[in-house]
Parts: structure tokens; sequence; C-alpha cells
């Protein structure tokens, strides 16, 4: 255990004094503990970056008998304070500083619950490629997450070699990213990479999302100016990619930028992110102010300005599609997560009733008899 203040090493993976701050607030037997941030995540384990090097970690029994959810584990990105083990090279996670920022979607399968993408990011580089993946609808989807996240959304538009006219692209994905930065690169020309700079600053962390096949890895490889992760190729026939990074791992490159690699998604399923929704379609949600009826469901209705925008040529079609299509799924993903967690009460509540109820005293029934 430890008292001293984090060391460079803390420093280059981004600790400063907001965490100084955080931890000060953390109850006295967490303060004891040393930070360390959390740089790659298995299934049942962690490498995190600790104050005498890289350890490899797992949570403390209490850890996990206390959490709740899946999100309450450590993700990568998150600081954490841990035991360091004496003359090992592995620590135990005992706490989870509260995070900054979170990207955060619905875990896989029919379970209503949250997975952690990644923690504590300034900037999230949606990656999209210029080939057959290109889908400004799944553009859309991303931002929704990213937005809810509190990162900085940043839209790469990768593989600029296989197009001839990127800038084209990046106008129509500017029209339904307001406010976002759009840019076009090329890994095998070294092209766009100057426009990146303004990102990659010490201590900045940036996570990289998108599917598999677009790119990420070899962005990361290229920002990094050597092989930090495997690359494949993808398929010609459908430019689907195939799976290069299996977990998620956070790296330091040269300049001092933190860049955060993350397999790639064959869906973004969306978590609680009404927010990030409305701001990801703020055009939309402007619009709808303007309406004649404050419940106008954009469809048929009388004075309804986001349709007068459709027929005018101001908005896309596929875009208020894509606006009602996430805000139903939203809602659904909201009533279902209500559902659960009212059959979850009623569990417990059970539960404790059936504790409480004492069993027949057998000596009472013998001395009635």
């Amino acid at each position: 255990m430890s008292n001293e203040r984090p060391n460079e090493i803390m420093h280059a993976y981004g600790w400063n004094p907001n965490w100084d701050q955080a931890l000060s607030q953390q109850k006295s037997n967490i303060q004891q503990l040393s930070p360390a941030r959390v740089v790659a995540q298995f299934s049942h384990s962690y490498n995190v970056m600790t104050e005498s090097g890289e350890h490899s970690a797992n949570v403390s029994g209490k850890f996990e008998f206390n959490a709740t959810s899946r999100g309450d584990f450590p993700a990568v990105g998150d600081w954490v304070m841990v035991e360091r083990l004496p003359n090992e090279n592995r620590s135990v996670i005992h706490a989870v500083l509260p995070r900054r920022t979170a990207m955060i979607r619905k875990a896989a399968g029919n379970v209503i619950e949250d997975q952690i993408i990644g923690a504590n990011l300034d900037y999230l580089f949606i990656v999209n490629a210029l080939n057959q993946d290109f889908n400004v609808r799944k553009i859309e989807r991303y931002l929704i997450a990213a937005w809810e996240s509190g990162a900085q959304p940043v839209v790469l538009l990768t593989k600029a070699d296989l197009c001839e006219q990127p800038a084209r692209f990046v106008m129509e994905v500017e029209t339904v990213a307001p406010g976002v930065p759009v840019h076009f690169i090329s890994a095998l020309l070294g092209q766009g990479k100057d426009d990146l700079n303004a990102y990659l600053k010490p201590g900045v962390t940036i996570g990289i999302t998108g599917s598999s096949g677009v790119g990420k890895s070899t962005l990361l490889n290229w920002l990094a100016d050597k092989e930090l992760q495997h690359v494949q190729g993808i398929r010609e026939n459908d430019a689907r990619g195939r799976h290069t990074t299996t977990h998620r791992e956070l790296f330091l490159l040269g300049n001092g930028a933190l860049v955060m690699d993350t397999p790639g998604m064959r869906e973004l399923q969306l978590w609680d992110a009404n927010d990030g929704w409305q701001h990801a379609f703020a055009d939309i949600e402007e619009l709808a102010t303007q309406c004649r009826y404050r419940d106008c469901k954009h469809d048929h209705d009388q004075g309804c300005a986001v349709i007068d925008a459709v027929n005018a040529g101001n908005l896309e079609p596929k875009r208020l599609a894509n606006y009602k299509k996430t805000a139903r799924e939203l809602a659904h993903l909201a009533r279902k997560d209500q559902l659960g967690t009212a059959k979850a009460s009623k569990k417990t509540a059970r539960s404790k009733s059936n504790k409480s109820q004492t069993r027949p005293n057998r000596q009472a029934f013998m001395s009635e008899e």
C-alpha cells in the first residue's frame, strides 16, 4: 500500500490534478491504496499500469461480491485503486474511481445489461472505410453512443486511396454530424496524418471504434509509427473484415498520446442513450420545436416542420427514418429495463419476506397438545 503521490509513469498514462481530487473524495481505506490504469481487459483478468510498471490483476472477492452489474467491473481506461502484491508483478483491484466519460453499449444477447467499451476517453475516433463498408446510418448510430459517452467524437474515413473523391463523402458525413470533425485518411498513402496531430497530445486518451475491417489496427500502427497490432486483410467480395483485435487495449504512443484499440463490432446495440440520441439528431430536434403540435409524430401531421423540411429537400428521408428507428429502439430498451428492474425488486422482496418468516416452534405445538 502507498501514500506516495503518483509518479511519472502514472502521469504519462493520464493521471492529473483532477484525479487527485477524485481520489481525495474516496474513503480513507481506498486512499491508502495505489492508483493504476487498466490498459488491457481479458475475459476474467486485466493488465494494469502501476507506479512500478505493468501488472496482471484481478478484482478482490469483496469487489466481485458487491458488483451489481457488468458495468461495475473495471474497463480499459479506468483508473483503479490496487494493492500491489510484494515481490510479484501482480495487483488486486479494490475500487474503480468515478469515470469522467464512458462509451457504453448493450451487451450481446437477450440479457439487458451494459458493457463498457472504454472509459475516461477524451476523443472517440469513429472509423468507417471508404469502400463497401461506408454507411452514413452506421456512423449516426456510433455518434449517438459517442455523444452519450461524454467524449468528443471525431469521424475518420479510412482507405481514402480506394475512393476517387473522398472529399465528397466528408461533406455527406458532415451533413449528419453537425459540430463533429470529419477527416479522410489513407495509411497506405500517408494521407491526412497531419490533421490528426491536433488530437495526439500527451496524456490525452483516444478510443478507436468501428466495424471489423475498417482499418482500426492499421490506423493505430500508423499513428504509432510501428506495428503494435497484427493486421489482417478483408474479404474482397463484401469488404467484411476479419477480427484482428481480440481484446481492448490501451497503448502509449511515442508522442505521449494514449490510444485504445477495440475489437470490431458487427452491430452497435445502444444503451440508455437518450441524451446522445438528441445530440446526434440535434437538427431534427430543433425542427421539431417548430411543429404545430407538441406531440407531433413527424409522419403526416399537419404543420409538421420536420416533414416540411423533408419535402423541401432540406432533410434526408433516410435520416428521419433512422431518427425514428433509434427512438423506438431506445424506448423498447427502457421498457425492458424497467420490467427487469421491477421483477428483480419483487424477487428481492419475496426473498426477504421468506427469510423473515420463522419456522413453526415444535415445542409450542407439543405443549398445546
